[in-house]
């Protein structure tokens, strides 16, 4: 068995991978939320995390991967309302097309592929069990979080309360008793979907959902938890404040890893840049496995800047290392990658 090292947003140090029980090895991964289609910044974490599946695997006789899919929340009801289908038409397809995607990144199936619509009971659960310890409260059909009845948030970002909420996208409600709690249930209007609470009809907050499929996979603690850069805060943020109250427990996941932006001209690729580049429209014009080796060609922690070079040099780079197979072992028939154009 070979040491692994990882990089611990937690304690911002490089730590030799202990786990909780080597014959039991637990991680979670934010998966995606189905409103559309995934794209390549998308498919970084896809694959750092697949490595790191493998990696685990090659190791350990047991390891449970989850990664989840989000399949209700805001961007969800807003897109289907503008396509004018229902969100489960929606989700369905942007489902099976980031699986498609995964299949052509060479992506092994996690262990568990939970999702959100399914797991509702657990979600409404948990929440009850915040109220009842005094985490949080109830006002006009929505209940919050408060976040100071937790000692240590912001430790995954390192910064105080106050440096977390400048600058930040904190919702504004006249319905919080402070301005940085947050949302774990809020009413349905309208025609949008619901499910029957305590709190009336509605949904549950985004960050209670990974809280809640966690638990249920892994457990109140388990190994490793990753995703992108961007949801340390509040995402990940929140989801320790609630799954440490909720389970009283001092530790959540042990270690936490995140993989950084994919750039285009040095500018994060978001649709508010209007540079996305769509994982599907790359499946019939290169090979899968040149995306997958472009992907992991700059550490997985470093920005990694997306243009057609990156992928030229990919290519090259593969076609060399198939010529060398090929000189070595006659008998296996080489793929002809210049067919993928």
């Amino acid at each position: 068995m070979m040491d692994i090292f990882l990089t611990n947003n937690l304690t911002n140090k490089k730590e030799k991978f202990i786990p909780k029980n080597k014959e039991k090895i637990g991680m979670y991964v934010c998966g995606p939320t189905v409103y559309d289609d995934p794209h390549i910044g998308n498919a970084r974490p896809l694959v750092v995390f697949d490595i790191l599946f493998k990696l685990l695997k090659n190791n350990f006789s047991k390891v449970t991967y989850v990664r989840n899919i989000t399949d209700i929340d805001d961007k969800i009801i807003k897109s289907s309302q503008e396509q004018k289908i229902s969100t489960k038409e929606l989700t369905e397809k942007v489902t099976s097309s980031f699986l498609k995607d995964c299949e052509f990144l060479n992506c092994e199936n996690p262990t568990h592929q939970p999702k959100a619509t399914e797991h509702i009971n657990l979600m409404i659960e948990m929440i009850t069990e915040l109220i009842e310890k005094g985490f949080a409260y109830e006002n006009q059909n929505h209940v919050y979080f408060e976040v100071k009845k937790f000692a240590d948030y912001g430790k995954l970002s390192n910064k105080n309360l106050d440096e977390l909420i400048t600058g930040s996208r904190i919702e504004v409600s006249e319905n919080k008793k402070n301005p940085e709690d947050f949302v774990l249930w809020k009413p349905s209007i309208n025609n949008e979907p619901y499910w029957e609470s305590p709190w009336g009809k509605g949904r549950p907050g985004w960050h209670l959902e990974c809280s809640a499929m966690s638990k249920k996979f892994l457990g109140n603690e388990f190994d490793i938890h990753g995703g992108g850069i961007d949801l340390i805060f509040p995402h990940h943020e929140n989801e320790i404040a609630q799954s440490r109250c909720a389970n009283q427990t001092k530790v959540f996941a042990n270690y936490w890893i995140h993989n950084a932006f994919i750039t285009m001209s040095n500018e994060k690729m978001a649709k508010s840049q209007g540079n996305i580049l769509k994982i599907k429209h790359f499946r019939n014009k290169i090979s899968g496995q040149i995306i997958r080796l472009a992907l992991m060609s700059t550490h997985y922690k470093q920005p990694l800047d997306w243009n057609d070079k990156l992928l030229t040099d990919c290519e090259n780079t593969l076609d060399k290392w198939y010529r060398v197979y090929s000189s070595n072992f006659k008998s296996i028939k080489v793929p002809d990658l210049s067919l993928i154009h």
